[in-house]
């Protein structure tokens, strides 16, 4: 069904394939970018991933002016900051991010004071308050396949003082490029490979579900899923293939335009507290949540829940399935595979696994039902129904 009214943006400009990094150079020049600084974390310094970025731009007319490399897995309010303050003095005229969701929301963090001219990513606090301002050219190059913030309006940032994970939202924080080279993924474990696809699935199945949803962000949703479910388990069991982990890499994607667009609900307010008071990873914590809040939003979503067990599971099972027993096949189906996930890497499927300790339970709650994924979650969700999630998921 087509809403009454909605809005959609897709603005990055997508490179997609063998020897994609090759071709930034090219990208920035169209830019207006010589200057560049890069961002990305310690571990792809040590195993080589940036420096196949290094030789790629390199006698290319394109001049690095600095390479950041301390960035933690959850990026903060006072990090970023600091990086602007740096890439201002160094006169840097664009960003390259090269990492996870936390490098990606660094730079999308970086981005924001630099465009809005500010000191302090504090004062642009707010839903949709960030104006176009100044245009810092951004390349963002996914090292996992999963956040898809290379194509999202929404920066996640740790706010250290309050212990939450505040969201910045606005089409402005999209980067200009997203490159999806299949070198970037190949050494990424199988631990992670799990963790980040089932957050990519999770993305998807939000963003075909939630309140913002309209026929372009179900098309995203939709394919991305098809992909991880013919991808993901070949990429856990074999990293090595390129053609898989290229496929990740697109359905990676391809959610994170469907979520931009619909939003995600009850599994990301949740999963953004756990990371919030008990540190658990954000992947690991959808893949968690996911069976549980489905069944919770079951009543409201028993039609869109069924009809995508054509997408998750394929046309054979969902013929041989009555239609009655769709919704919770489509359920079923996804504890299958995180199951086959955890055999596979040790992908942990109760919060007792991820460390979460039930005296916490209280502190999740509560920043939950703070979250501003809670509005557009297609069910109501008070203070015992998280609970009472949490309870089911330990």
């Amino acid at each position: 069904m087509i809403p009454k009214y909605y809005e959609f943006q897709n603005s990055a400009k997508i490179l997609s394939g063998e020897f994609a990094i090759e071709n930034i150079p090219h990208e920035l020049k169209e830019l207006g970018s010589k200057n560049v600084m890069i961002l990305t974390d310690k571990t792809l310094e040590k195993i080589g991933t940036l420096q196949t970025l290094i030789d790629s731009i390199i006698d290319k007319g394109i001049n690095i002016a600095d390479i950041f490399t301390d960035i933690p897995p959850d990026s903060s309010l006072e990090l970023i900051n600091v990086v602007a303050k740096r890439y201002n003095e160094l006169k840097c005229d664009g960003i390259i991010a090269l990492g996870g969701g936390s490098v990606i929301d660094t730079a999308k963090g970086t981005r924001m004071i630099l465009s809005q001219e500010k000191e302090n990513l504090m004062d642009l606090a707010g839903c949709e308050l960030i104006s176009y301002g100044k245009h810092i050219p951004f390349v963002a190059i996914p090292t996992t396949s999963g956040t898809g913030s290379e194509a999202t309006l929404v920066a996640v940032i740790l706010n250290k003082i309050q212990n939450i994970k505040m969201e910045f939202i606005s089409y402005f924080l999209v980067p200009d490029v997203a490159v999806l080279d299949p070198r970037m993924t190949l050494t990424l474990p199988k631990r992670i490979t799990a963790s980040t696809g089932m957050d990519a699935l999770c993305h998807a199945i939000e963003g075909y579900t939630c309140l913002q949803k309209n026929p372009m962000s179900d098309a995203y949703a939709i394919s991305a899923i098809e992909i991880i479910r013919d991808n993901l388990i070949k990429a856990v069991e074999n990293g090595s293939d390129k053609k898989t982990r290229l496929a990740m890499a697109n359905a990676s994607l391809m959610a994170g335009v469907s979520f931009s667009n619909s939003m995600v609900g009850v599994i990301h307010a949740i999963g953004h507290s756990l990371g919030a008071v008990a540190r658990v990873p954000h992947g690991d914590a959808m893949s968690i949540l996911m069976p549980h809040c489905m069944r919770f939003n079951k009543d409201k979503l028993e039609n869109e829940y069924a009809k995508l067990l054509l997408y998750i599971a394929g046309e054979e099972v969902y013929v041989n399935t009555p239609k009655e027993n769709r919704a919770d096949k489509t359920i079923e189906y996804i504890e299958n595979m995180l199951k086959r996930l955890n055999e596979l890497s040790g992908l942990p499927t109760k919060l007792s696994d991820a460390n979460v300790k039930k005296e916490d339970f209280e502190a999740i709650v509560e920043k939950a039902l703070n979250d501003g994924a809670m509005i557009v979650n297609p069910k109501q969700v008070n203070h015992d129904d998280v609970m009472k999630i949490l309870e089911q998921a330990f």
